[in-house]
């Protein structure tokens, strides 16, 4: 963590700092620092009607329909993995505000080649494409924020970033959601093509954008670092703030280069987002309500998200963590329980089954009011700023590669659901002893 955040804007009596020196903290090294969700879109394309004649292979009781759905949703997890982990080398490269570019790019071009797949070979490349841009936007957006944000609203901007995105994924479902009733293959393809309209509002908004102050020091540009400080603090270039602030990142910077010459002579995801509507029959819902509930879903999870913004700063990232993890755990351990008894004959116990649709919503605010949010918001913050960009990229991947193995796998039994959520309480404990350990080292 940077020594940035021991300063805030408000306080104008900070004292700058003229001459650089190199010292070791407890807490930090420091010196004198899609959006339109795929997950809401294929939950409901993937039983259209309209989508199934065109790819029969996923059709439920094809031969091989599991695996080929698992593959198709799990292609954009398989190459947001892929791009997270290359994301960090061009971050540092080309700049994180050209990076950003680079990834809409990509995107586009994934969103333009499902809208006109014709095939399944063509779709799961396709997806594969859009999942690399994913993968570099999911790992370069907090990144670049965490390193242009004052560090005393860094948390909450954090989680606006979350916020943004869950809110993304409950457009796209409903969207979705209306253009099933259209009778052609545009009830599908049209979903895919009105990605690109964020994207395309993301790829001009690059353009005016300021490089991150850190990278452009890290490039021996000095003075154009602090100029663009001044500019994002809205303050003079000589306030003491930006002065201080200045001199913290140049000789951070000093600081980690020094140090990598003398060593060297960035989760979890969500499918119930996208199998939210099998989750839905398998409690005995059916299709219409199956599709509404899991846009009510997505709004729970858009719910518990917003509590985060306050959340996170007030009570921290780890008790977050700790509660959801429980709640989550608890929700999942119930609900595999009424599913495995009841499944065979929901008609006769619609309260169990409603009851397990309770417990589901439950979970959901849970994830997003802790699991959703706050891995987003740690790795760009635990990490000294010469790792950050493939810190970051590490956990990103992290995130999108138990997420490939999760959608691949599918969520075909209650068994699978309450063994993996009791998994991540136990892994939750030991990543935070890690964690600990780590800041107490570095």
């Amino acid at each position: 963590m940077d020594s940035r955040d021991d300063m805030k804007y408000g306080d104008e009596n900070t004292p700058p700092t003229n001459e650089i020196t190199i010292a070791h903290h407890d807490r930090a090294v420091w010196e004198t620092r899609e959006t339109y969700g795929p997950a809401g879109v294929v939950s409901v394309i993937l039983v259209m009607p309209q989508f199934l004649d065109r790819f029969p292979r996923v059709v439920e009781g094809a031969s091989g329909a599991g695996f080929w759905k698992g593959l198709l949703t799990a292609m954009i997890e398989l190459g947001a993995l892929i791009g997270a982990l290359n994301a960090g080398y061009f971050a540092d490269l080309l700049s994180r505000k050209f990076s950003l570019f680079i990834a809409v790019c990509v995107f586009a071009l994934g969103s333009a080649l499902q809208t006109g797949s014709v095939d399944y070979a063509m779709l799961t490349v396709a997806r594969f494409s859009g999942g690399l841009g994913i993968g570099m936007l999911s790992t370069v957006a907090p990144l670049y924020i965490s390193e242009i944000s004052p560090p005393e609203t860094r948390g909450a901007l954090l989680v606006l970033e979350e916020f943004a995105i869950v809110t993304g994924i409950v457009i796209a479902f409903w969207i979705t959601y209306g253009t099933q009733y259209i009778s052609s293959e545009w009830s599908w393809r049209l979903p895919f093509l009105l990605q690109l309209l964020p994207g395309i509002v993301l790829a001009a908004g690059v353009f005016m954008l300021p490089f991150s102050p850190r990278w452009l020091v890290s490039k021996n540009r000095d003075e154009e670092a602090l100029s663009t400080l001044s500019k994002l603090r809205r303050v003079p270039r000589d306030d003491p703030r930006v002065q201080q602030e200045w001199v913290d990142i140049r000789a951070e910077v000093a600081f980690q280069k020094e140090a990598n010459q003398e060593k060297h002579p960035k989760l979890y995801g969500n499918a119930l987002i996208y199998y939210s509507p099998t989750l839905f029959q398998t409690m005995g819902l059916d299709h219409g309500m199956q599709l509404i509930m899991s846009g009510v879903l997505n709004i729970a999870q858009l719910v518990g998200v917003s509590t985060s913004i306050w959340t996170m700063d007030a009570f921290g990232r780890r008790p977050l963590l700790l509660g959801g993890s429980i709640i989550m755990t608890i929700s999942h351990i119930i609900i595999a329980i009424l599913v495995g008894k009841f499944s065979n004959n929901w008609p006769a116990h619609r309260s169990e089954g409603w009851t397990s649709v309770a417990f589901l919503f439950i979970y959901m605010l849970g994830f997003g009011a802790s699991w959703g949010p706050v891995p987003w918001a740690m790795p760009s913050e635990i990490f000294p700023s010469s790792l950050r960009a493939k810190g970051v990229a590490l956990s990103t991947c992290s995130n999108w590669l138990n997420n490939f193995i999760i959608k691949q796998t599918g969520v075909h039994s209650s068994k699978w659901t309450m063994f993996s959520e009791t998994q991540v309480a136990a892994w939750m404990k030991r990543g935070d002893n890690e964690l600990r350990r780590g800041l107490r080292e570095g």
